[in-house]
Formats: structure tokens, C-alpha cells, sequence
């Protein structure tokens, strides 16, 4: 019995210091790195969204870094094509045969900067790895390293040379959070000291072998059949509102409940609550429905989707 508890402290002090030494980096967005360390341990992508400028990179860098492994980094621009990304078969004439030359995305880390800044057939190339962990070129798969983690930022659609990510590209990311400016005090001492790269004095707390670790732990969290009607009775709410055309799926309501046990797990619990399904709602499901008011052309912003899934959310009860 004691090993067991002794193994579920390790884990929480794990949990803690990743958010301790990450926060360094982000000072003033907890929330933000709470859920970008949830995705981490639920075995989830994340897509960062905001203007330019506020920590959406720094973010990425400092979840990077915290665990360890092989990070690559990769500039998403108008010309990038996927063998840029996946990788490219080259003819090896000392051995006759082509050889295949892996890209950045066989890492364990892989931030994609500004990814709605290239084109919608680049985009694409990331959905078989995200999805399956793996890379399919000219009639080959090759597996990705485990753990494989997507950190993607975008700027607003409305932003110049911006080319939209298609539902199912969206559908691969667990969560689409937004960091917004600094809190005052933190912001005047980003001014005064305006060359310090905090993301440099990040120490990585957990290697790729210990992060497989701590998702299997998540994975084990327990969860009640309440719990489980309470997330379907959120889901639901998406599909019968006038204000949603298209509501979450079934995959989406699976993905919250990956989301809820890690929280679950970052609060020191093994089992999940309605709190945890209701925290996340929004920014696991926001991204992953249509509003009705696109059907007639309209583009809505981020918030609209936000503040229409956290008013259905709002209106479910909450199992007592």
C-alpha cells in the first residue's frame, strides 16, 4: 500500500514542479499553463490563438523544454510543402534505392509556428500524424516517437495571409486556448528587462520515458457513469441549439473526458468530478463545432464559439 502511495506523491510533485517551472517562463497566465500541461499529460495537441506578440511561442517552448526529448521547431510560411514537414525520399546512387530522410515531425516535440500560415495541403500533412502517430509516404509507415506532442500556434483568421484550419485539421487538437496581454506589474517588467529569454532558465523536469509514465497514471483516473451522463448532456446541449449547426461529435465528448482525468490528476485526484468536464468544455469543444450564423458566409470570431459554448454549459445541471 505504501508503494502505491509513494508513487502517487512522486507523481504529484511531478505534476507541480512541470507547472512551477513552466509558470516561470509565462508569469501571470496560469490558466494557460494549466491546460497546456492537461494536454501534455492527456496525450492531446494544443493550439495556441491570439495576436502576435503575448507568449503564444514562449508557452510552447517552455512545455517543450520542461519534459526534455527532441524538440523541433518549424516556421509555417505561404511556400512551405509537406516533405518540409514529414520528410522526403532521396535516391541513394551508392546503394541503388531510395532512402528515406525523416523531417521535423519525427520528434517528440513539435511546435508548428503560425501553422494557418501555410497553405491548406501543408496543414493536411500533419493529420495522419496526430491522429495515428504516424507517417505514411510513398507506400511506407513509419511510426513517430511516443510520446508525440503538437504545440500549434495561429493568429486570428481575420489577420493578413491567413488561410483557415478545415474542421478536421481542428478536430486533432484537443484544446485551442488564448493567453491574451499580461497582467500590469508582470507586463512593466517585461519592459524593463526586454532581452531576457525566461524560457532559457526552464530546467526540464520530466524525460519523454517519465511523461509515457504519468499518461498512463491519467489514463487510469476513474470515472463515474454520472460523470459520463453529465458529458453527454453537454454534448447534446451542442446539437438541439438554434445557435449551432453543427454540434460535437462523439470523438469530441471522448477527447473531454481524457482532458477532465487529467485534470483530474494535476488537482491530485484519481477519479473525475463535474468540475473537470466543466472547466474544460470550452476550450476542447469550441473549436470542434459550427455556429449556424456560418452557414450564411459569416466568419465568427473565436469568442463568439466561446461564449456560445459556455452559455449552453452553463444551462446543464450538474449532477449532485
Amino acid at each position: 500500500m505504501s508503494s502505491v502511495l509513494d508513487v502517487k506523491r512522486d507523481s504529484d510533485s511531478v505534476i507541480e514542479r512541470l507547472a512551477q517551472a513552466i509558470g516561470g517562463a509565462l508569469e501571470g497566465k496560469p490558466e494557460a499553463v494549466e491546460k497546456g500541461v492537461i494536454c501534455l499529460m492527456a496525450r492531446g495537441h494544443l493550439l495556441i490563438e491570439d495576436v502576435p506578440g503575448v507568449g503564444k511561442t514562449t508557452l510552447a517552448r517552455a512545455l517543450a523544454k520542461a519534459v526534455g526529448g527532441e524538440f523541433r521547431r518549424v516556421q509555417f510560411t505561404s511556400d512551405l510543402l509537406p516533405s518540409d514537414v514529414l520528410g522526403v525520399s532521396v535516391y541513394d546512387q551508392a546503394r541503388n534505392r531510395f532512402e528515406f530522410k525523416q523531417g521535423p515531425v519525427f520528434a517528440n516535440m513539435l511546435l508548428a509556428d503560425e501553422i494557418n500560415r501555410a497553405s491548406p495541403r501543408t496543414q493536411s500533412a500533419l493529420l495522419e500524424a496526430m491522429n495515428e502517430g504516424q507517417v505514411s509516404i510513398d507506400g511506407h509507415t513509419t511510426l513517430l516517437p511516443d510520446p508525440f506532442f503538437v504545440i500549434a500556434t495561429q493568429n486570428p483568421e481575420d489577420f493578413a495571409g491567413t488561410y483557415p484550419l478545415p474542421e478536421s485539421q481542428l478536430d486533432r487538437f484537443m484544446m485551442r486556448i488564448h493567453i491574451g496581454y499580461p497582467p500590469g506589474p508582470i507586463e512593466q517588467r517585461l519592459l524593463l528587462n526586454p532581452d531576457l529569454d525566461r524560457v532559457a532558465s526552464v530546467p526540464p523536469v520530466l524525460d519523454p520515458q517519465g511523461l509515457v509514465r504519468l499518461q498512463r497514471e491519467v489514463e487510469r483516473v476513474k470515472v463515474d457513469p454520472t460523470i459520463a451522463a453529465y458529458t453527454h448532456a453537454v454534448l447534446a446541449a451542442t446539437r438541439t441549439s438554434p445557435a449551432i449547426s453543427i454540434g460535437a461529435s462523439t470523438r469530441a465528448g471522448i477527447t473531454l473526458m481524457k482532458a477532465a482525468k487529467a485534470r483530474a490528476k494535476i488537482n491530485k485526484r484519481d477519479y473525475c468530478i463535474a468540475d473537470d468536464v466543466h472547466e474544460l468544455a470550452v476550450p476542447v469543444l469550441a473549436h470542434r463545432v459550427r455556429l449556424s450564423a456560418q452557414a450564411d458566409g459569416y466568419v465568427p470570431n473565436y469568442d463568439e464559439a466561446e461564449a456560445t459554448i459556455r452559455d449552453l454549459v452553463a444551462r446543464v445541471p450538474v449532477p449532485l
